[in-house]
């Protein structure tokens, strides 16, 4: 028996690999299993070659794995660029309809499968993913019935007699490939789960997730990959509580709607990517100049321009450090589990309100759409801060404007909803006394600006660094933000296992960055690596700027597209030790 293995399932885009792994991952979610999911995708609608991972396990995991066990192939394009992955004595399903050959060299144990022909004598090619979901489940010896409700659950919408025959078609698969390996295969036997149940969600929807939660009743945006399902999950969730999505012209539409719903008192969020965030700069000024709420996703992905739009990179965090033009307050945080992106998601629009500022959460790719298991959430962590917005305000006097921009000790001026009586000010983009109406005073300038920006002193967010640093004096100090802390996590078990005292912290709050807490960490470290899947060394050149210590930082950069794997966090490290 074992305690966790990969299964990867290949072919053309368009062929039902994504509804096959989303089956599959399914019904090992419902036996409690831990997963973690890894989409390789193209850039089209279909066509091009694709590929989900799952690493399935008895305990937690937030990397992909560095080998596969079983890889199921629809075409010998899969076999090609997949094979290499698979461990001595790993398993190929492929259909028998191509022709499967092994790659020169290669041990692993085909199993040619008729999957197109069965799924055709049932009526429908279309079926050939439930034919390959049942060879393969069949092979690890896990429940059928299991299977079969995820089936259920998939195709019930479309009535009995399509559930009957993918059912029968999961069967007609299980038992032909038992029949040809002589049952289920030994060394694949996976340990029983614990059987808790989990949620398994991407992270987009654990940011949409949380933006209900914390009180978010306006979307507007525009698709793009990979946020789109972001949208796609408020357009189903937000009408039955009062709320809407709107899918507006562009991104310039749909920032500045976010900002005009947010001074109009309705939490309001939009979601984009690298091209659609460089869109948004002039408005994220706006936003800061009228100090008004605004809550952004970025979903960074491969630039630039068009770049990479389905793969994985890092490589926005000086666009949302430093894009916007003038001198704002705002603030870039970035979740690294999908736990993160529900309370991150709901602490981002308390933030947003309680500064006045823009806010931007910062995914990528892999964390944004990798699915994953997570545990479940805490409900009573939710709390709603909505600042110094004021509802009861006392009578103004005749022609007196409400000081929408007081100058105070903390920099955040009371806000009110427009139409509040006794409410009236002046919003403009312009530079502005306190009332909102325009002035070019040099005198009023400096304090405008200087009460903008002490703003957020000091502000930090609920684990702004998150370490995991057991020794007092480590030999290296691995540095990461996003989706590659687990990775990292796997790579320092190598390492202590070769002698090296190794400690970890992942950086989520990005601005205002965390000084103080990295320096400590750094200071007890002999030297610091710094992680990231960029070409640049953005974060490095951040740590750099705030802590300094360059001496001791050296830099492991990844921008191919793929995320890292822990051999090559593990390998980098040895050779920089």
């Amino acid at each position: 028996m074992i305690s966790q293995l990969s299964w990867k399932i290949g072919g053309q885009q368009g062929e039902g690999v994504e509804s096959t792994d989303r089956i599959f991952s399914t019904a090992l979610n419902r036996l409690g299993y831990y997963l973690y999911g890894y989409r390789h995708f193209s850039s089209r609608i279909k066509g091009g070659h694709t590929n989900n991972k799952i690493r399935i396990s008895t305990h937690p995991i937030r990397a992909i794995s560095d080998d596969l066990d079983i890889l199921v192939a629809f075409d010998q394009e899969s076999i090609d660029l997949n094979a290499h992955e698979l461990r001595a004595g790993g398993v190929i399903v492929a259909d028998a309809k191509f022709n499967p050959v092994l790659p020169e060299g290669n041990n692993a144990r085909l199993f040619p499968v008729p999957i197109t022909t069965i799924a055709e004598e049932l009526g429908t090619s279309l079926m050939k993913n439930m034919v390959a979901s049942g060879a393969s489940w069949a092979l690890l010896g896990l429940p059928l019935d299991v299977f079969n409700k995820a089936v259920e659950e998939e195709f019930g919408r479309k009535g009995a007699a399509i559930v009957e025959k993918n059912v029968e078609a999961v069967k007609r698969g299980a038992d032909f490939v038992l029949e040809l390996a002589g049952g289920p295969i030994e060394e694949l036997q996976l340990d029983a789960a614990d059987g808790k149940q989990k949620l398994f969600m991407i992270g987009n929807e654990g940011i949409g997730l949380g933006a209900v939660a914390g009180g978010c009743r306006l979307m507007s945006a525009y698709p793009i990959t990979p946020a789109s399902e972001i949208m796609e999950y408020l357009i189903k969730k937000l009408p039955p509580l009062g709320g809407t999505v709107v899918q507006t012209e562009d991104e310039i539409a749909a920032v500045t709607m976010a900002i005009g719903a947010n001074y109009a008192g309705v939490r309001t969020m939009t979601a984009s990517a690298g091209p659609g965030l460089a869109l948004m700069m002039e408005a994220i000024g706006l936003a800061g100049m009228t100090e008004t709420p605004l809550v952004i996703v970025n979903t960074q992905r491969g630039g630039p321009s068009t770049g990479l739009p389905t793969k994985q990179e890092q490589s926005d965090l000086n666009a949302m450090v430093y894009g916007t033009h003038g001198e704002i307050p705002k603030i870039v945080i970035a979740p690294a589990s999908i736990e993160d992106c529900f309370y991150d998601t709901i602490e981002a629009f308390n933030l947003a309100e309680q500064y006045q500022v823009p806010v931007i959460i910062m995914t990528d790719l892999q964390l944004s759409l990798g699915k994953q298991s997570c545990e479940a959430l805490e409900l009573d962590k939710i709390a709603i801060n909505r600042g110094k917005l004021v509802r009861e305000l006392p009578e103004l006097e005749t022609h007196q404007l409400f000081k929408r921009y007081e100058l105070t000790e903390d920099g955040v001026s009371p806000r009110v909803i427009p139409g509040d009586k006794g409410g009236l000010h002046h919003v403009t983009g312009v530079e502005h006394d306190e009332t909102g109406r325009p002035s070019e005073n040099s005198l009023n300038r400096l304090k405008m600006m200087d009460k903008r920006l002490t703003k957020l002193n000091g502000m930090l967010i609920r684990d702004a660094v998150r370490a995991d640093a057991p020794h007092a004096a480590a030999d290296i100090l691995i540095i990461g933000m996003g989706s590659t802390g687990g990775t990292i996590d796997e790579a320092r078990t190598r390492l202590e296992k070769d002698g090296l005292k190794t400690n970890h912290i992942t950086i989520r709050q990005i601005h205002p960055f965390p000084t103080d807490l990295v320096k400590s960490y750094m200071d007890s470290a002999k030297k610091v690596v710094v992680l990231e899947n960029n070409a640049t060394a953005q974060l490095a050149s951040q740590v750099k700027l705030y802590v300094g210590q360059a001496e001791k930082i050296s830099s492991v950069l990844k921008y191919d597209g793929n995320p890292f794997l822990p051999s090559e966090v593990y390998k980098a490290c040895k050779e920089l030790s």
